[in-house]
């Protein structure tokens, strides 16, 4: 597009704009093609719209979004309400490029009581209104399979897809199946349970999926005395029998005081590019719906924005008439009727952190399932989430550590290892025999392994480390860093993990002079760093023990000139101690192992001293 053209554009959709009404209303915006891409709503519809065209937008995505636009149109409503229900509706019927897009969770089950004269009750992912009514979707199996077996226990429902009418019934057609004879079913298709008392089972049922549960209590109640005071008895106990068990069920489910009913709760947990809006349900006390949607945001869209499209959305799918909703901060939207509240304290805010927290785990649920079916996204975010902390140049791909071990001086080792993408690189691992150092100075021995380390990558032309941990507080650090800058002159990060008074790992230090970084201990970040702490000193023991163990191990033999490997192994396993073989003469020596290498044994042992 030329210069002139755009000028020609812009001019074209700012008439638009000086047009616009200043009343509620939805503006849609179209490109070349004139394709909806964008859906908004707006208060005022001039204002809203015109802000997009001003010269001091600074939001790279939205100059993106207004340098696409080729036409508007806009549809004026009598309240802002309207225009969030017009708006919702918009985007799910084009579903705009530049929209938030909505991952509505389709797949989850829902609950299906059929439109039939002995209505069925099972669940099912497939939606279709001409069966009989949802109830649902339920974003946890488990509570979903609870209250189903709830209401199995209480009403028993028929489980069969037999067709049953009133007329087969009586004309004698059908024949009860399995679930009649073990007390699963009451035998409506034979008559042994009236068609009038199956569908006000089924009614209670529907109660219940509802959550008016103190209801269907309420009317167990009223038809328990009843029965008592007919003399019924048997079938109050019956009735009773069904109460304690819907009560058990209420009383396990209350959260909050039963005081609080009708009440819908939302709460956003966000990041960078998505944002999870958590929706709950309270009816006389009881939590009845608990659902999450996720948002994939795609012009830097504002917390408050998107909980406006979520409260929307799920009171929509719910068909929820609460007059109160809960939420965590203020909405800048007024809905005919509803109150929103904020709270600070008591069974509301109990309510509401408890929206919070449900968010916060469907968003870690679907990091954990992205990371299972992508593992190299887990090692991303985590390499990602380090150069963040430490304000690195570049990602941390390539890191090491070192560390030593001896006793007392001697034996002394260190060890080097590698972990490239957060994993392990255990061919790149390194050994090191300390050689310049006598006695147990780890400040020295660690400055001897990294000048051998670094000075053979340089000259090899290797590739360099991108981070290096000390195995220790400032003083592994500041000894590292001599080396890497100032003998060096390397330009290679330097961290330090730091131990508390009971040698456990418990601070990130980085910096010169070094600085303790936040890092939560119990975060993914922190144990992944500990393992490589952990790595290095297992490492570095096994090593040095190793060691040891050929050293415990050297027998006199071995100091024989002209004695190898073999023949001390041949005396060894035949006369199984040195002391038996500088007894043995020299007949017997020269029976194992040959007479030439028997003289050469046997003068060692028996040589003046």
């Amino acid at each position: 597009m030329t210069k002139e053209e755009n000028e020609q554009r812009l001019a074209y959709l700012k008439s638009i704009v000086s047009r616009l009404p200043e009343k509620p209303g939805s503006y849609q915006y179209y490109d070349e093609n004139h394709t909806i891409i964008y859906v908004g709503k707006a208060k005022n519809l001039k204002s809203r719209v015109s802000s997009y065209f001003h010269t001091e937008v600074d939001r790279f995505k939205t100059k993106v979004l207004v340098s696409k636009i080729h036409d508007i149109s806009y549809t004026v409503v009598n309240t802002e309400e309207d225009a969030l229900l017009l708006e919702n509706s918009l985007i799910k019927k084009y579903n705009p490029r530049y929209n938030v897009l909505l991952k509505d969770g389709k797949t989850y089950p829902s609950i299906c009581i059929t439109n039939e004269p002995f209505p069925r009750i099972f669940k099912t992912r497939t939606i279709n209104k001409k069966w009989g009514t949802y109830y649902g979707p339920y974003a946890h199996a488990g509570a979903m399979q609870t209250i189903l077996s709830l209401i199995k226990e209480l009403y028993h429902p028929r489980t069969c897809n037999t067709p049953i009418t009133k007329e087969g019934v009586a004309a004698g057609k059908y024949r009860v199946c399995l679930d009649y004879h073990i007390k699963k079913c009451l035998g409506p298709c034979v008559g042994k349970q009236t068609a009038e008392d199956y569908q006000k089972n089924i009614q209670q049922a529907r109660e219940i999926l509802k959550g008016n549960t103190r209801e269907v209590l309420r009317e167990m109640k009223e038809e328990m005395l009843k029965l008592s005071e007919e003399l019924r008895f048997e079938e109050a106990e019956e009735v009773k029998r069904k109460y304690i068990t819907l009560d058990g069920f209420v009383s396990s489910s209350e959260v909050v005081s039963h005081t609080i009913n009708n009440v819908d709760v939302f709460s956003i947990t966000s990041e960078e590019k998505m944002a999870f809006i958590n929706y709950i349900h309270v009816s006389n006390g009881s939590i009845n719906q608990s659902f999450t949607i996720e948002y994939k945001k795609k012009l830097n869209e504002t917390d408050e924005e998107l909980l406006q499209l979520g409260i929307i959305e799920l009171r929509q799918r719910f068909k929820s008439d609460a007059k109160e909703i809960i939420v965590p901060e203020e909405v800048d939207v007024e809905l005919e009727n509803v109150v929103f509240t904020i709270p600070q304290r008591g069974d509301k805010k109990k309510l509401l952190d408890l929206s919070i927290m449900n968010g916060k785990q469907y968003k870690l649920d679907r990091l954990k399932q992205a990371e299972k079916l992508n593992p190299e996204q887990k090692q991303t975010r985590l390499m990602k989430e380090l150069q963040d902390k430490l304000h690195l140049p570049k990602l941390p791909y390539h890191i090491e550590c070192f560390d030593n071990s001896n006793i007392s001086g001697s034996d002394a080792v260190a060890s080097c290892v590698v972990f490239k993408a957060m994993k392990p690189s255990k061919k790149d691992y390194k050994h090191f025999n300390i050689k310049t150092v006598e006695g147990p100075d780890d400040y020295a021995s660690m400055k001897e392994v990294v000048h051998r380390r670094y000075t053979r990558l340089v000259e090899e032309e290797q590739p360099l480390p991108d981070l290096i941990i000390a195995d220790g507080g400032k003083g592994q650090m500041e000894v590292i860093r001599q080396v890497i800058q100032d003998e060096l002159d390397l330009d290679i990060p330097i961290a330090g993990l730091a131990k508390d008074d009971r040698h456990r790992t418990n601070e990130l230090l980085y910096g010169f002079p070094p600085i303790h970084v936040a890092l939560k201990t119990d975060s993914e970040l922190f144990h992944v760093l500990t393992h490589i702490q952990d790595e290095v000193h297992r490492f570095a023991i096994e090593f040095h023990r190793n060691k040891r163990s050929k050293r415990a191990l050297h027998s006199e033999l071995d100091d024989i000139k002209g004695i190898g490997p073999k023949t001390r192994d041949e005396l060894q396993n035949s006369l199984k101690s040195v002391k038996k073989i500088r007894e043995a003469d020299l007949e017997t020596l020269s029976n194992l192992i040959g007479k030439a290498k028997a003289q050469i044994v046997f003068e060692h042992f028996h040589q003046e001293p």
